[in-house]
């Protein structure tokens, strides 16, 4: 489970001064739920993802995940969370065997234990065209599958998504979001980051949506729609964010 009280993150701009990038964000993310998080870019989805995978320190509110403080307890917390962004970053001399092997060591799995797990997120992924070639000649869609497996080669039962299908081909996307159901069916605790309205649809049990650093509304799709008085989300989203100018606005910034 994921539990976020409060949690806010400011930054210091030598301009602009004192930035809040997350202001007293609470949400909770069960087992075998897909929590998703709604918002336009700078909205602060990808700090918040980042407060509760430990890759940032909050300014002050917490978080747990899988029942360990994301402060106190940093390394359990990564023991047991899978955080995937947009952004391969792969080591291109290395195939996607490797890097994965590689990543799988430093979770502390045995070779016998990575073999087998690449094996089945090999064949969830669809990968095995392409996984003794070097990571330097993939496609995009090659690249974010890999990253995937590497993330999510120890297991873990916290799986953190930050906009995975951004920039990639129909079909590759489809697969990714088809894998990110699957892992909730299988009783993962998931949290999906995104600003596309159809993956939300698909995908989302509970969906928060956040701007200006804030959470905004929060509910299941049916209670979001009865609350604004919308059955497209696209208009759902942008009532709750209090209309078009303060989404243009926040682009802006």
């Amino acid at each position: 489970m994921i539990e976020a009280h409060e949690l806010t993150k400011t930054f210091s701009d030598k301009k602009r001064g004192v930035i809040t990038a997350v202001d007293r964000v609470s949400f909770t993310c069960r087992p075998g739920q897909i929590y998703g998080l709604l918002g336009a870019n700078g909205a602060g989805k990808t700090t918040t993802l980042r407060l509760v995978a430990t890759l940032l320190q909050p300014t002050s509110g917490r978080a747990t995940v899988a029942g360990f403080d994301v402060v106190r307890d940093a390394q359990s917390v990564r023991a047991n969370v899978g955080f995937l962004a947009a952004s391969t970053a792969l080591y291109g001399r290395l195939t996607a065997r490797e890097m994965i092997t590689y990543f799988g060591r430093l979770n502390g799995m045995t070779d016998a234990a990575i073999k087998a797990r690449i094996k089945q997120l090999s064949a969830e992924l669809d990968m095995d065209e392409f996984l003794d070639r070097r990571c330097d000649k993939f496609s995009t869609g090659m690249k974010q599958k890999t990253s995937i497996a590497r993330t999510l080669i120890h297991d873990p039962a916290v799986m953190v998504f930050d906009e995975p299908t951004l920039g990639l081909d129909v079909m590759t996307a489809r697969a990714i979001v088809k894998f990110v159901r699957d892992c909730r069916d299988r009783g993962k605790t998931v949290i999906y980051s995104t600003h596309i309205m159809s993956e939300v649809e698909k995908l989302c049990d509970t969906v928060g949506i956040i701007h200006g650093g804030r959470l905004v509304a929060e509910g299941t799709l049916p209670e979001l729609r009865a609350r604004f008085g919308e059955q497209d989300m696209e208009e759902v989203f942008v009532k709750a964010v209090g209309g078009e100018a303060a989404v243009l606005a926040a682009l802006k910034n």
